[in-house]
Parts: structure tokens; C-alpha cells; sequence
């Protein structure tokens, strides 16, 4: 199993990438190739005792900023570290990519070159929330602003395949977000995404709220990537912000911080269930290879979890039972052909007013 790794993608590359590369490759014996500027990363390599590791380096001669535009990265640095780690997975020299560069750049070279798989429309972006029983997947986490319900419908269906195989889930329960659990409730996209997935072999329930997440009641949440973005933002914010606030709680006085002591071994686990380090990174689900797009902030630990995690979406075989479940749900499947005949009528629309215009 050999993982491709944008050595110099995040605020914090290539040491931390490096080091995280470093400890994947030698806690899960993975093949780790390291892709980026071959003496920065030789440098940092010289800095760890990485003899009999199975670590490569494959040399590129770009680097992606963090606020490029995804179009001008596609276009103009064909040869970029993120380029060439997709490009390698697409090649079949490695059976994953992981960076933590920029995200909307990391999509953009993944669809392009990975290309998405049968049956997919958009591919999503899912992100892990700890809940009081686990952990919920929550897609789209900002890949798609503007969905459809065609979209929402196969989210719901990657977002089940992938707590299956990745969460251990047993039929996972999957809900849709929106500001109501009554059939009343949502908006006309909601609403006919609603019809769609009554009908699929999923394990739908309904409706959820956003407070239902936390609990644990849901498996996978499913909304467009503008309003999964807002929650996933306002998740982290309120764990920090409740973290911070214990611990100016803990230290008021001698005997709550008697109590913090006591209890240490509680806080840590809790800190170690909340931190996004953990999960490493989040799966583009939806392309026809493994993209993992890391935190633009990730630490050497967040690196080695998103390598681990890009591993066993490889040898699980995702994307394979991602397929099989779409052909299992024909109804979802059966706008497809309408939504492709719609997008040509729109095109020849858009071409004859282009010939009106010049004709003018």
C-alpha cells in the first residue's frame, strides 16, 4: 500500500508533513511517497531516523498556494506537489493522496484528474463530528454551495457506504438536515430530496435537526456544502470555546483545580475525542481514486491519522461497494438521464443566444 503525500501543501509544511509522513510509515508500515521539492524534503528527512522506512520521494517542481484560486492551480501548475500526488493515484503508483494545502484547489485536481465514478454527479467532502456515542459523518462540508436534490440523494448514499466501511456502523441511520422534523418543514429541495431517499434501500430516517447531531441519534447527516461548511465551522468553534471556559473554571479556585487534577484522566479523553488531529483528514467522496484533504493547520499527528485513514479507505475498497450501493437505488438514479438531457438543452440554449449576440 503506497499513499502519495503533498509534502509541501499547509501552513505548517514540509516539517510537519514530513514528520507525520514519517511516523505513518513507521506505526502502520505503510509506503509513504513524498511529493514536493526534492531537497526540502531530503532536509527534512536528514532530521528523523527514517533508516529501512519505506519512504520515497517524487520531485515537483510547483507548490500551491493556500490562496490560489483552484482554476489558476489547475490550469497554470500542472506540475505542482498536489498535481503530481493526485496524478500518482490516478497512475496507479499509489492507492492514495493526502494533502493539507488548499481545499478547493485539492477538489478542483482531484475531479479532473482522478475524474468522478459512474452514477456520481458532484462528489462531497465529509467531516467527522464526535457525538456522545461516536461519531457522525456530515457531508457535504463545502465542495457543493448549490445541490439538488439528485446531489443530496447520493450524498446520503456515499455518506452511508462510508460509515459502513470506515465508521463500523451496522446500517447506518441516515438523516437530512433541516430546520424541522415535520414534512412540512425545509425547503422545496429538502422536500423532494425527502421523497427520493423514502424510496432507496438506505436507511433513512427522516428529518433531523441540528441539535439531534450531537446526541448521537444519526449516522450520517446530509445538507449542501453551504450550510454542512457553517456547521462543521460552528462545531469547532464551540468546542474551543467550551474547552477555554473549563479550563478558566477549573483554575478558579484551590479545590476545582484539586478536581481538574482528579479528573485529568476524563479531560484527556475528551480532548483527544473533540481534536480534528484524530480523524487526520476528510475524504472526497465521489472521485474514482482516494483523495484525503487534511486541515490547512495540520500537525504531524493529524498528518499520520489522514495517511492511516487514506489507507484503510484503500483497502476497504470504498468506492467498489460506493457503486454497487448506487445501482441497488434506481430511483435516485433514474434523474440522472433527465439531468444530463437538461444540461444539453441548457448548453444549445446558451449557444444559440452566443450566435443571436454576434449575429447582432
Amino acid at each position: 500500500m503506497k499513499i502519495a503525500v503533498d509534502a509541501m501543501g499547509g501552513d505548517h509544511a514540509p516539517e510537519e508533513i514530513v514528520a507525520g509522513a514519517v511516523d505513518a510509515a513507521r506505526e502502520y508500515n505503510l509506503k509513504v511517497i513524498l511529493v514536493g521539492y526534492r531537497e526540502r524534503i531530503e532536509h527534512e528527512l536528514s532530521r528523523h531516523n527514517v533508516r529501512d522506512l519505506p519512504i520515497y520521494i517524487q520531485h515537483a517542481s510547483e507548490v500551491v498556494n493556500m490562496d490560489e484560486s483552484p482554476s489558476k492551480a489547475l490550469r497554470r501548475k500542472k506540475d505542482s506537489s498536489l498535481r503530481v500526488s493526485v496524478d500518482l493515484v490516478r497512475d496507479g503508483r499509489a492507492q492514495g493522496a493526502v494533502s493539507a494545502g488548499n481545499s478547493g484547489a485539492a477538489m478542483a485536481v482531484a475531479m479532473f484528474s482522478m475524474k468522478k465514478l459512474e452514477h456520481i454527479d458532484r462528489p462531497a467532502i465529509v467531516a467527522h463530528i464526535p457525538t456522545l456515542t461516536g461519531t457522525t459523518a456530515l457531508l457535504d462540508v463545502g465542495g457543493n454551495v448549490d445541490c439538488k436534490p439528485l446531489h443530496l440523494a447520493q450524498f446520503a448514499v456515499m455518506g452511508s457506504v462510508y460509515a459502513t466501511y470506515l465508521l463500523h456502523k451496522t446500517t447506518p441511520r441516515v438523516g437530512l438536515l433541516s430546520n424541522g422534523e415535520e414534512e412540512s418543514k425545509g425547503t422545496d429541495t429538502t422536500r423532494e430530496t425527502d421523497r427520493l431517499l423514502r424510496t432507496s434501500s438506505l436507511n433513512y430516517i427522516g428529518y433531523v435537526e441540528g441539535r439531534d447531531i450531537f446526541p448521537g441519534e444519526v449516522d450520517v447527516v446530509v445538507c449542501d456544502g453551504f450550510v454542512g461548511n457553517i456547521v462543521l465551522k460552528a462545531s469547532e468553534g464551540l468546542a474551543a470555546a467550551m474547552t477555554g471556559r473549563l479550563k478558566q473554571e477549573l483554575a478558579a479556585t484551590p479545590i476545582r483545580r484539586l478536581g481538574a487534577v482528579l479528573s485529568r484522566g476524563a479531560f484527556r479523553n475528551l480532548a483527544k475525542a473533540v481534536d480534528y488531529a484524530e480523524y487526520g483528514g476528510a475524504p472526497l467522496l465521489g472521485v474514482n481514486g482516494n483523495c484525503f484533504i487534511a486541515h490547512g493547520s495540520s500537525c504531524r499527528r493529524a498528518i499520520k491519522n489522514a495517511i492511516r485513514a487514506s489507507a484503510e479507505f484503500a483497502s476497504r475498497k470504498v468506492n467498489d461497494h460506493l457503486v454497487d450501493e448506487l445501482d441497488r437505488n434506481q430511483e435516485i438514479q433514474k434523474l440522472l438521464p433527465r439531468r444530463k438531457i437538461w444540461n444539453q438543452i441548457k448548453e444549445r440554449i446558451i449557444l444559440k443566444e452566443r450566435e443571436e449576440e454576434a449575429e447582432e
